[in-house]
């Protein structure tokens, strides 16, 4: 087949295949195919930005501010909602179709070429690659790059933009990132490399690492507090920012306080590295402007509240918890109901106890269903833990749009109908929103 003749669909087809090969790190094989590509990951700088939780918040609002100063940008968010196109944006939009498919042509015929002394590039390697390959040809003035899982050995640390920004550490992917909060810091940290600036939110041990590398790798590091947070509202926030006083902050949770104070220095640190300069009137334009979809997204169906969130590890789910009792004044009366499905490979309990956190959601009627792939945690062993978890009810749906239909069903017993909440998975808030957000731009991926 040519690539003329390779469309979206095969493109579709090749990269699903490479789920196969599963979670490799090493940079070996990005790396081999990286030069045969001709590097493009030298043409462009940037930020790479690591953490457990939060990065894609970073990313979304330096990219958002840097778009605001007039910069075209390459953002790699993951992952992806509805469609692999996600995966590779510029100017802060997926690319086509026929990009895509041009793109995933191109390093596929050059994997093959890796794999007998490296071994078969991953996913996740082969679509790295295809970015760092459309940002070059595309032009971007820099990219924001968000580290797929550790730093160390992740194929996204094959490129180093000049700004290395270390969100937090927390517990997470122990199995392939270490048992301690030290060892997950020691693979986050090393995407500082030499003469980069460093920027941190990070505390306790894990900062002591990162400040020992970055004084290993002769990088000035920035560590950050949370901005002073101002005000909740159930749009976003409002918070203190140097030289800006009371700024607005287009996403919700109070936990944006701190993500907003990392994306700040991460843009001071691109102004001094000579990457981009961006104004305090872009900076406050682009703030108050930042999307995060399936990130405590809130969407009205048929005036039903819908509050859409990833939290798929127990920070994630208690950072979720913090912000439902911040936000539910704004929200519609009547109990919450909860829908949520969780790989089997997290920590399952420890996300459940944490949503259980907040007394808006241990109240709630639960919907455990699952999003398809051996991972997934079947909907009724989910349901039991939440029982044995919280004593809470809880019942199955064999999928994401049996849980959505029984979700906005009208309450059996006469009760006001509550805000929903779907969270515990990205793969299933991606299926969730799928279902209710139609973007002509953005149509999801067939099957």
């Amino acid at each position: 087949m040519t690539a003329r003749q390779f469309g979206y669909r095969d493109a579709l087809t090749a990269i699903r295949s490479r789920g196969r090969f599963g979670i490799r790190l090493g940079l070996g094989r990005i790396g081999a195919l990286l030069a045969l590509l001709d590097h493009p990951e030298t043409v462009f700088r940037g930020a790479l930005v690591a953490g457990t939780n939060g990065k894609g918040s970073v990313v979304a609002l330096t990219g958002s501010a840097l778009r605001a100063a007039g910069y075209r940008i390459g953002e790699m968010p993951k992952p992806h909602l509805v469609t692999y196109r996600e995966r590779i944006a510029v100017d802060g939009r997926p690319i086509e179709p026929e990009d895509f498919a041009r793109a995933t042509a191109r390093v596929l015929a050059l994997a093959d070429r890796v794999a007998p002394r490296y071994g078969d590039p991953t996913e996740f390697e082969l679509l790295t690659a295809m970015a760092f390959r459309v940002f070059a040809e595309a032009g971007v003035d820099l990219a924001v790059v968000e580290v797929g899982l550790g730093g160390r050995l992740d194929a996204t640390h094959a490129w180093d933009g000049g700004v290395a920004t270390i969100t937090n550490v927390e517990l997470d992917h122990v199995d392939r990132l270490g048992p301690t909060i030290e060892a997950i810091a020691r693979e986050k940290a090393a995407i500082v490399m030499r003469g980069d600036r460093a920027v941190t939110g990070a505390r306790g041990p894990a900062l002591e690492i990162i400040r020992r590398r970055s004084r290993r790798m002769g990088a000035p590091l920035t560590v950050v507090e949370p901005a002073p947070l101002l005000s909740l509202g159930r749009d976003g926030i409002e918070v203190e920012l140097p030289d800006m006083a009371r700024v607005a902050v287009g996403l919700r949770g109070r936990h944006q306080a701190a993500n907003v104070a990392v994306a700040d220095a991460t843009l001071d640190a691109l102004g001094t590295a000579g990457i981009a300069s961006v104004s305090p009137a872009h900076r406050r334009a682009g703030y108050a402007s930042a999307q995060w979809p399936g990130r405590l997204e809130l969407l009205d169906v048929g005036g039903r509240p819908v509050l859409l969130d990833g939290a798929h590890n127990p920070a994630g789910a208690a950072t979720l918890a913090e912000a439902m009792d911040d936000i539910r004044p704004y929200l519609a009366r009547g109990r919450c109901t909860l829908v949520t499905a969780i790989m089997s490979d997290k920590d399952v309990d420890g996300v459940l106890r944490s949503l259980a956190a907040s007394p808006h959601l241990a109240g709630a009627r639960l919907i455990a269903t699952s999003v398809g792939g051996e991972r997934a945690m079947p909907p009724g062993d989910l349901a039991a833990r939440w029982k044995a978890v919280t004593g809470g009810p809880a019942e199955a749906a064999a999928g994401p749009g049996a849980a959505l239909e029984a979700a906005l069903a009208p309450a059996r017993d006469g009760e006001a109908s509550g805000p929903v909440v779907v969270a515990g998975s990205l793969y299933l808030v991606g299926a969730i929103r799928a279902l209710l957000v139609h973007d002509p731009g953005l149509e999801p991926d067939p099957a």
